[in-house]
């Protein structure tokens, strides 16, 4: 069985498919997608076979898919361009005849209001349209996107428009995992499947509670309006369209939009997750050894 990653370049496929090679898949059998050459060369390095595919060029997505029983499809990092992007993958993994696709999408995607879900919502339904079998795992937020805010936190304080609502977080290395072990799961147990992956749940607010007590820093969470916020990601240099995206995703969390409920992560991972503490101290002591904490 031969699985193709795409964005094999970027950390969650790279942890994708490091999960792959811990669960016994071959190298010869991982087919890495990527558009940095350096990087899938670094890839290369593992064994694996790389073949350079670029959601903007159909014609490579179609000749990087030849012979994928199973793709893992990662979504693209482009707001504002992923559906004609996603469209060209899930064209090319019916045209190649892809025997399943797992594709991270956004939690509870074919209801939230948040402007970040709209494409992966018209992605999942670009893929049951296309007949090829899917599985949609709806990944909460990184913890990542906080623990690499952490100098700044730590200088200025935390802001957003959350509120008190609840924000369901996950490593990426989890949530990686358990697209690997959908990947190498035997039979059809998983095909049409929905998985909202949700991890360990906080309140901004308690976050930045968290950071000041493993700091020894006087850390504070400071809501805004969603304007105010976006005006804040804007002034400290951040490209549109991603302050009003981000801003828009706080608000969405504010009523719930990021939290999940359920365990089907740890169903799929067969363990329980890393927890977000625990994660947060790890980057804490690795920024104080930098002298940046």
């Amino acid at each position: 069985m031969t699985i193709a990653v795409t964005g094999a370049t970027g950390p969650f496929g790279r942890h994708a498919i490091d999960s792959l090679l811990e669960r016994g898949v071959p190298a010869g059998q991982i087919v890495a997608l990527g558009r940095d050459q350096a990087k899938l060369d670094d890839l290369g390095r593992l064994g694996v076979t790389t073949r350079r595919a670029d959601y903007n060029d159909p014609a490579s997505l179609r000749a990087a898919l030849a012979g994928a029983d199973r793709l893992l499809f990662v979504s693209g990092s482009e707001v504002g361009q992923r559906v004609p992007q996603h469209q060209a993958v899930v064209d090319a993994a019916r045209e190649t005849g892809v025997g399943l696709v797992v594709y991270t999408s956004a939690p509870k995607a074919d209801s939230s209001d948040m402007k970040l879900a709209e494409e992966h919502l018209a992605t999942e339904r670009a893929l049951i349209a296309s007949g090829v079998p899917y599985v949609f795992l709806r990944n909460g937020w990184y913890i990542e996107n906080y623990t690499a805010q952490l100098p700044v936190f730590l200088e200025h304080g935390l802001f957003g428009a959350a509120g008190d609502g609840l924000i369901s977080v996950a490593t990426r290395a989890d949530l990686a995992e358990a697209a690997a072990a959908v990947l190498v799961s035997e039979g059809d147990d998983h095909h049409h499947r929905v998985y909202e992956l949700g991890g360990q749940s906080f309140t901004l607010p308690v976050l930045a509670a968290e950071i000041a007590r493993v700091s020894g820093r006087p850390v504070r969470y400071t809501d805004l309006s969603p304007d105010a916020y976006a005006k804040v990601l804007t002034d400290a240099g951040l490209p549109d369209p991603a302050p009003a995206i981000l801003a828009d995703s706080d608000r969405a969390a504010s009523h719930g939009a990021l939290y999940v409920e359920g365990n089907d992560l740890e169903k799929l991972l067969g363990r329980p997750v890393t927890p977000w503490a625990e994660v947060l101290r790890t980057a804490l002591a690795e920024l104080s050894q930098l002298g940046q904490g």
